[in-house]
């Protein structure tokens, strides 16, 4: 599908069909306000016929009164037909993910009813409560340093075709402090019958997380396991080998890790038949373990 940047397009440009394209909605620093863009843009698109939407820079948190999340639910039913959803789709150089913060997104899943896939890069403490969608296929919330009352709502959930989750947890040092105990709901599976593929990303807990997934009820009916971009360890991934078979996964991801060279050919060795990505391996400077994405 197109992408397109409607802050980039011109009043006499020709577009492409409203449910053609995947419509990107943003501002820049010290550019035209993301209000006066969303006008535009309803203005201008069928907004009916749109499938798919990324919410990009709306402003910094200090700079403006509302959310673009809070403007979205406003006017949803001027966007019947959304399935896919991106708030914060936004680089480092927009703002550092520490400070994305976000207004409460569970309304998200109401007022849009048919929504198959929902990502938001940053978060705020409470900004999901317990939900439940028939629809949602993918999940996907990235953060530097995710509260631990948001993994609770995501485990909390009744998500019963929900295909891919993906979560990246962070750093304590930037608000992340769920737990291993948090994600518990989530590897027994109950709330998650056609969950095909799991991550749980980018955080100081790696090891502990490995060692949880080992024995995870979750994992034997997965396809895909992502413990990639955190801080995992010769430790984390002997128990991944000691515990259940993981030979019926098609991929693993472990990208961005701190293995030795024998642990390494030890996991190759072991998933013959398995696509394991140990890509990014990082030493410890002077003991100190770092995340993929943090600040």
């Amino acid at each position: 599908m197109l992408r397109v940047d409607f802050y980039a397009t011109t009043e006499s440009e020709q577009l492409p069909a409203a449910g053609e394209a995947s419509w990107y909605i943003r501002s820049q620093y010290d550019g035209t306000p993301w209000e006066e863009v969303f006008e535009r843009f309803m203005r201008t698109v069928d907004t009916t016929q749109v499938t798919d939407l990324s919410i990009g820079y709306w402003g910094l948190h200090d700079t403006v009164d509302t959310f673009a999340s809070d403007k979205l639910i406003e006017v949803a039913d001027r966007f019947p037909a959304l399935r896919a959803l991106f708030i914060g789709d936004m680089s480092s150089e927009d703002c550092d993910i520490s400070s994305l913060w976000h207004a409460e997104l569970t309304p998200v899943f109401t007022v849009f009813p048919k929504l198959e896939r929902f990502e938001v890069r940053g978060s705020e403490s409470s900004m999901l409560r317990p939900f439940r969608s028939e629809t949602l296929r993918t999940l996907r919330i990235e953060s530097g340093g995710l509260e631990g009352d948001v993994v609770q709502a995501v485990a909390a959930s009744d998500l019963p075709n929900l295909e891919h989750l993906d979560i990246w947890l962070g750093d304590p040092n930037y608000g992340g402090d769920a737990t291993v105990a948090d994600l518990a709901p989530i590897l027994g599976g109950q709330r998650l019958p056609a969950l095909r593929h799991l991550g749980l990303e980018d955080s100081v807990l790696q090891d502990e997380i490995a060692a949880a997934v080992a024995g995870a009820p979750v994992v034997a009916r997965l396809e895909s396991l992502s413990l990639a971009m955190g801080t995992l360890t010769d430790q984390g991934a002997e128990a991944l080998l000691v515990g259940q078979p993981l030979t019926h996964l098609r991929r693993l991801d472990l990208r961005h890790h701190f293995l030795s060279d024998t642990m390494m050919e030890r996991v190759q060795a072991a998933l013959p038949g398995v696509e394991v990505d140990m890509m990014y391996r990082n030493l410890a400077d002077d003991g100190i373990y770092y995340i993929e994405v943090a600040e």
